[in-house]
């Protein structure tokens, strides 16, 4: 191994986005069958560095070596026949397509289709054989889950014979039993001599997974160190600078009246499926409930109905007054008007408006606000820039620049244009979910402090997450949805992920 050339070497990479410096003169190396992790704060620079490895942008300095030999990669064909694939963060797949023809797209032999398919299933059987990575080759995209659906780009990269895999925060929406076996599949490829780069904020998975780790800051290469030799404390301080704490500290709720009453709620999505199956719920001023569950399970649905998107039958009621459930535009508009504050789950589809300026996405909602209103006629766009640099200095959103659309900003940064716009709204009830999915460790921690900061306020809090760990440290109350049902109710000092698996996995109480 030691007389072995890199897989993988950049030299002296730069690249700059008019005045911002995504990266600066980075340097690593990555050895053959390895996994090597690439940790940072959203937006140090390293989707940037990945991408002009795998041919999306073009350095304006630095070069490229595969496997000891400099490798010009001016685009992504480039980047595939150096052997190398990328699984993104957001995937690159046709939705109306199937799983066998997002295999073969760009890749088809000559100008006959069937003969293509026909090849293409045979070596993805194969591929699935051999790495476990099950996928029905006549499924359509739209029809699968996003487990499956990263199984399909990871296939995807392999039948284009990749010998060097990038993965962008892969198990960014995946729950914990599809990231497990996410890494089941990561090591029996590199067992198989593949070579592994793994983006993620997750320290976790970085302490189990890796074989070595770079870390990035303010767009340079601060460390590369042995995992073995490292732990997650001194990762997340060379990630932000500073010490980090990596556990919540907060003290006990002090919950008092029923803000949310939630009573026999019914929710049926457009094709007719009940979602939501006569759930009933409360949330007092002073505490944060937590829902845990594995997405699909009723979580999102429920969510809707109370931010006005969907509608809903039943009773909700936020302080002692009833809600309307039609899911129409005015039940939104509604809410935040009654002191209702929601994040939600999707922040590009339905956090932000991608290609407006973060100072209009702060407006979203709120533009009727005192604050923002010049007279009755027209918005008080200073009044507004003001606050939005006000809010993006408080949540340290990077880059610090109002007048950059949401899509230029990373997805941790977007996220925090979002959680600045509800938080500091003051509501009565704030819904938030997955608040902290593709955030880095710094953010987390401050996203969190944000929240707690709000329930000891007096504010009634109700959280959706994946994240057990988040679950476990940050609810007052937990309850657990499963195939549309709350399948109980645990408090987070009597209960582990152990026990909270076993009611997501549809358990009842007394076998959990």
């Amino acid at each position: 191994m030691a007389d072995q050339a890199p897989a993988i070497e950049l030299r002296g990479i730069s690249k700059a986005f008019g005045p911002v410096q995504a990266n600066k003169d980075i340097s690593i190396s990555v050895m053959p069958g390895t996994i090597h992790g690439i940790i940072g704060e959203n937006g140090a620079g390293k989707s940037t560095l990945m991408s002009i490895l795998y041919g999306f942008y073009k350095a304006d300095a630095g070069e490229i070596f595969i496997n000891g030999q400099k490798t010009d990669i001016p685009d992504s064909q480039a980047a595939i026949a150096a052997g190398i694939g990328m699984v993104f963060q957001h995937f690159k797949l046709v939705q109306n397509f199937t799983v066998l023809e997002n295999i073969i797209l760009g890749a088809e032999d000559g100008g006959l289709l069937k003969p293509s398919l026909a090849k293409a299933r045979k070596t993805l059987l194969e591929l699935e054989k051999e790495y476990e990575l099950n996928a029905d080759p006549d499924a359509v995209i739209e029809d699968i889950g996003v487990g499956k659906q990263q199984r399909v780009e990871i296939l995807k990269a392999l039948y284009r014979q990749a010998e060097i895999l990038i993965l962008d925060e892969p198990t960014g929406v995946l729950t914990p039993a599809e990231a497990d076996q996410l890494f089941r599949i990561l090591h029996r490829l590199k067992d198989e001599g593949k070579t592994i780069i793994l983006i993620t904020h997750k320290l976790r998975e970085i302490m189990d997974a890796t074989d070595t780790v770079s870390v990035m800051r303010r767009g340079e290469m601060t460390a590369t160190v042995k995992t073995y030799e490292t732990n997650p404390e001194n990762l997340a301080e060379l990630m932000v600078g500073r010490k980090v704490l990596l556990q919540i500290d907060k003290a006990p709720a002090k919950p008092g009246e029923t803000v949310l009453d939630i009573e026999n709620l019914h929710v049926v999505d457009q094709a007719g499926v009940e979602r939501v199956k006569g759930i009933s719920l409360n949330v007092r001023a002073g505490e944060i409930v937590g829902v845990a569950g594995v997405a699909g399970n009723g979580q999102s649905e429920l969510m809707e109905v109370l931010g006005g998107m969907r509608p809903g039958t039943g009773s909700v009621q936020l302080k002692g007054q009833p809600l309307p459930l039609s899911g129409l535009g005015s039940d939104g508009q509604a809410r935040r008007q009654q002191g209702i504050a929601h994040v939600p789950e999707d922040r590009q589809r339905e956090g932000l408006i991608m290609d407006f300026y973060a100072w209009e996405n702060v407006a979203f909602g709120y533009h009727h606000n005192p604050e923002y209103q010049r007279n009755r006629l027209l918005m008080d766009n200073a009044a507004l820039r003001a606050d939005t640099e006000r809010k993006i200095e408080k949540f340290d959103v990077r880059p610090a620049n109002g007048w950059l659309t949401a899509k230029n900003f990373s997805g941790g940064n977007q996220q925090k244009i979002v959680v600045a716009r509800e938080i500091e709204s003051e509501p009565e009830l704030l819904l938030i979910g997955q608040p902290t999915r593709g955030v880095d460790v710094g953010a987390i921690e401050f996203i969190h402090r944000q929240i707690v900061a709000l329930r000891d306020a007096g504010k009634a809090v109700l959280l959706v997450s994946v994240e057990l760990d988040e679950i476990l440290s940050l609810s007052d109350r937990i309850a657990v949805m499963f195939d549309g049902h709350i399948m109980g109710e645990r408090l987070p000092g009597e209960t582990d992920e152990k026990e909270l698996g076993l009611l997501m996995a549809g358990m009842n109480g007394e076998a959990a």
